[in-house]
C-alpha cells in the first residue's frame, strides 16, 4: 500500500484539493482529509508518539529489571559490601538486587520512553504537529500509479510539504 501526504495551510485548499482528485477520476474512498472538521489523526490511525513511548518502555523493563535485580546481586556478592549491617549478608544481597531492580525500572522509563517518541513515531509527529498549528492533511493511499496521478494533482496546490509513502504490511 502506497501513501501520499500533503500538507496543505487551509480548509479551502484541502477541499480544493479533493475535488481536483475527484475530478481525475482518483476514488474518494482512497482519499481523506485531516484536520479540524475532518477526521482526526487517531481517526485516520497517524501512530501517536506518546503510545510508542509506552510501548518501548514496557518492552525494556521486560529486560531491565531483572537483569537489574541479577546485576545488583552479583555487585554486592563480587565486592562483598555490607551497606546495611542489620540486613545481614542475605538482606544486603536481596537489598542489592532491589536497587538494581529500580536502577533497570528508572532506565527502561527514560531511556525506553525517550527512544520511543524520538524514534517510534516515524514522521507521524511532525503531521501531528502541523494538524495542531490548524494545518490540513490531505491522504491518498493505493497502487504506486494512483499515487503518482495524485502527486502531479496535488503539486498545483503548492503543498508545504508532499511526501509519498510505502507501508509494505499494507502490501
Amino acid at each position: 500500500m502506497n501513501y501520499l501526504i500533503a500538507v496543505l495551510p487551509d480548509r479551502i485548499q484541502a477541499e480544493a484539493a479533493y475535488l481536483a482528485l475527484e475530478k481525475e477520476g482518483i476514488p474518494t474512498d482512497k482519499v481523506s482529509i485531516l484536520g479540524k472538521g475532518y477526521k482526526s489523526a487517531d481517526e485516520f490511525g497517524l501512530i501517536d508518539p506518546k503510545e510508542q513511548a509506552k510501548k518501548q518502555s514496557k518492552i525494556m523493563m521486560l529486560w531491565l529489571v531483572p537483569f537489574g535485580f541479577i546485576a545488583g546481586i552479583a555487585f554486592n556478592l563480587l565486592t562483598g559490601l555490607n551497606t546495611f549491617p542489620w540486613a545481614g549478608e542475605i538482606g544486603n544481597q536481596l537489598i542489592g538486587g532491589l536497587l538494581g531492580a529500580a536502577a533497570g525500572f528508572m532506565g527502561s522509563f527514560f531511556v525506553g520512553g525517550a527512544a520511543g517518541i524520538a524514534f517510534g513515531s516515524g514522521d507521524a509527529l511532525p503531521y501531528r504537529n502541523r494538524l495542531d498549528a490548524g494545518k490540513y492533511l490531505v491522504i491518498v493511499r493505493g497502487s504506486e500509479s494512483l499515487t503518482r496521478q495524485a502527486t502531479r494533482v496535488l503539486r498545483q496546490f503548492e503543498p508545504e510539504n508532499l511526501q509519498g509513502y510505502v507501508d509494505p504490511a499494507g502490501a
